[in-house]
């Protein structure tokens, strides 16, 4: 790979100026670019950065506008989960949640020593949320994952 070459993930939602607020709000990115429509009407690129990554959100377009990829809502669901790591697990999802995210999974103490719960954010994409709390062998966090798969059963 060459040295400036990046991974960037881009979100494609409904709404994407409400999207790059609530990313803004909960997540704390940075919004370094904005391009809307000449009538205002849509995002056509929005630039966020998290914790350093750069992320690109955009608003989903028809086909006859050019758009190929579609929002969460209008494929009933997303095919991805996009975790992050903060430094307060319980504060990042209750900021989520008002700001109108649905907790999919509640935060809890996981195997992996970490404080990790699931939402999804309004415009239909699942975030992970990951706290790490204490550093773990590999040989402790398989013994911790078979305790803890071991209760579920």
């Amino acid at each position: 790979m060459h040295r400036d070459d990046q991974f960037i993930p881009e979100l494609i939602v409904r709404n994407g100026p409400a999207a790059l607020d609530f990313y803004k709000s909960v997540f704390r990115a940075v919004e370094t670019d904005r391009m809307m429509t000449k009538d205002g009407a849509k995002l056509i690129h929005g630039e966020l950065v998290l914790d350093g990554h750069k992320f690109f959100v955009c608003d989903e377009f028809d086909a006859s506008q050019g758009g190929t990829c579609k929002s969460p809502q209008t494929l009933g669901g997303t095919g991805v989960r996009i975790t992050i790591l903060v430094d307060d697990a319980d504060r990042t999802i209750e900021r989520a949640i008002a700001a109108g995210a649905r907790v999919s999974m509640p935060v809890q103490d996981m195997f992996w020593g970490a404080r990790y719960g699931k939402i999804v954010d309004p415009f239909g994409h699942e975030w992970g949320i990951n706290q790490q709390v204490k550093e773990q062998s590999p040989q402790e966090t398989e013994v911790a994952a078979d305790e803890f798969f071991a209760k579920r059963t």
